[in-house]
């Protein structure tokens, strides 16, 4: 039983780490040439949201970038913290409730 809960458990994280690896951008072509659709709102969100997996992968590869130079300007910006926020805000001390403490009455 103990094998079968390891062999699990390595699955999960192999199966994880691809799922992970899918969501990293790819190379930002239009960075240099300036053509196309600038990135809005909708993409700094998923940018931010990605971005510990990206920035993982950016260490390894030049070719990744976290932020997306061709954006539209602070409604890109405003998606991508957002996009942050969602990932790293949600570990605070302060978003939890407060506990009450019970005293044992003797």
């Amino acid at each position: 039983m103990r094998e079968l809960r390891t062999a699990l458990l390595a699955l999960g994280v192999a199966v994880g780490g691809l799922v992970l690896a899918a969501c990293a951008p790819g190379a930002n072509d239009l960075a240099a040439s300036g053509a196309g659709e600038p990135a809005g709102f909708w993409l700094g969100l998923w940018h931010g949201i990605i971005t510990p997996v990206t920035f993982v992968i950016s260490l390894f590869n030049d070719n990744v970038n976290i932020y997306e130079v061709h954006n539209n300007g602070n409604w890109y910006n405003f998606g991508f913290v957002l996009g942050l926020s969602v990932v790293f805000g949600s570990g605070s001390k302060a978003s939890t409730p407060a506990r009450r403490s019970v005293r044992s009455s003797r």
